[in-house]
């Protein structure tokens, strides 16, 4: 008898995740859709960045100035109807970085309350569910640190007292590669980053679209949310359900050590890159309505989370060749 109810149970659980896995595949489709009727990107580049969402992870839109990467961030944060309650924070915030901002300036300071004669906290715009970081390359390194423990932890410390960061909390953050007074992040810093995208330059056709479009004031008019906060949490609670088999695991820990040996290599990845493309990987897998992980789906996310870790003995040379070589070389173990 209890044999035949943990088989029920089972059977139970797999039809409802399958019945959850085709419900957020055409609602993340929904999404994307959305987002491309106001900015010109390949499809998979939004299924990553989607995917990291839902992962809890953080991204970084690393690319020249001009090709869209705040109006990327501002379409998804847009394409999200945000409920907010009364006396509660900003469900969306934007930090626009420059070099004077300082680190209260993000996070918030204490105050003396004139009336009570109290100190009270006033919380900074890293109080919200959404954070879009504009240009942090553009921050001293006073001021950058001040993200370390938000991104990794969710919470921050000011003065002596610890305060929790809103759930979910997500960072998008944008980067200039060129241009004057950029300090370069920390390792440690670009680390916190589940993946870094780049838009690159459009096609001609994608070019002429963009200029008929944007080129007029309501180039935004037609654009607004389509799925509830409410249901994009919900969807990362599936995430630890997608199945990820031991030997998947295992191909994906072998390559990021193969980071640390190469001879091209001064810091290769660290543990911490691990974590991150396994669970990058499940949650692209929910996003597609797939219910276990593929190496195939590993080798195609592996770089773009893994390259902006690494730091090179000539930086000249290319992260992605590099890293295209050893997920080349490492074989697939079969226990």
């Amino acid at each position: 008898m209890e044999q035949t109810k943990t088989t029920k149970n089972t059977r139970t659980q797999g039809e409802s995740l399958s019945a959850a896995l085709d419900t957020i595949k055409k609602s993340v489709m929904k999404v994307i859709e959305n987002i491309k009727s106001v900015i010109y990107i390949d499809t998979s580049k939004l299924e990553y960045l989607m995917a990291a969402n839902i992962a809890g992870g953080h991204v970084m839109l690393a690319d020249s100035h001009g090709v869209g990467k705040t109006s990327l961030a501002k379409a998804l944060a847009g394409s999200i109807a945000w409920e907010r309650k009364d006396g509660a924070l900003e469900p969306f915030s934007r930090i626009q970085c420059t070099v004077d901002l300082l680190p209260q300036d993000i996070l918030g300071y204490n105050k003396i309350d004139g009336k009570q004669y109290e100190i009270k906290f006033h919380p900074g715009p890293i109080f919200a569910h959404f954070v879009l970081c504009d240009e942090i390359n553009l921050l001293t390194p006073k001021t950058q640190g001040s993200f370390f423990q938000a991104m990794e932890e969710r919470n921050v410390t000011v003065e002596g007292k610890t305060y929790d960061l809103p759930d979910p909390f997500f960072i998008i953050s944008t980067m200039n590669l060129k241009g004057a007074h950029l300090f370069p992040l920390p390792a440690p810093q670009l680390d916190r980053f589940m993946i870094q995208l780049s838009l690159g330059f459009p096609t001609f056709e994608d070019e002429l679209a963009i200029i008929k479009q944007h080129g007029r004031d309501d180039g935004w008019k037609n654009f607004g949310p389509v799925i509830g906060a409410a249901e994009l949490v919900a969807y990362k609670s599936y995430v630890d359900r997608i199945d990820i088999h031991p030997d998947v695991v295992d191909y994906i820990a072998r390559c990021v050590r193969e980071t640390r040996s190469h001879s091209e290599i001064q810091t290769g990845a660290s543990p911490r890159t691990g974590v991150k493309v396994s669970r990058l990987a499940r949650a692209l897998e929910l996003i597609r309505g797939r219910s276990f992980v593929s190496v195939d789906t590993v080798k195609e996310i592996f770089i773009h989370a893994c390259a902006h870790r690494l730091v090179l003995n000539d930086p000249s040379q290319s992260k992605e060749k590099m890293l295209e070589e050893i997920l080349k070389r490492v074989p697939v173990e079969r226990r």
